[in-house]
């Protein structure tokens, strides 16, 4: 079993576009999350694109997404041929 990253690699956009199409503001799910809307909005914004695995985990739940929708985009090395 792989362990529990130290940070999660976060796309903003990704969580902005999730929770406008929630329905919720900003303060409104920073409050479920337990985090300061000032945070999220830099979150949301690229400012901040590291987050705590706990923080992470309490936002996927409040937005009912999956493991890795929220997750920044990875870059794969190219293939050798």
């Amino acid at each position: 079993m792989a362990p529990t990253p130290t940070t999660f690699l976060v796309d903003g956009t990704a969580i902005c576009t999730k929770r406008m199409n929630a329905g919720m503001e900003v303060q409104q799910l920073a409050d479920t999350v337990g985090i300061t809307a000032n945070y999220l909005r830099k979150v949301e914004r690229g400012d901040r694109t590291r987050m705590r695995p706990g923080t992470y985990v309490r936002l996927r739940a409040a937005l009912k997404a999956n493991k890795t929708e929220l997750l920044a985009p990875t870059e794969t090395p190219p293939e050798r041929k």
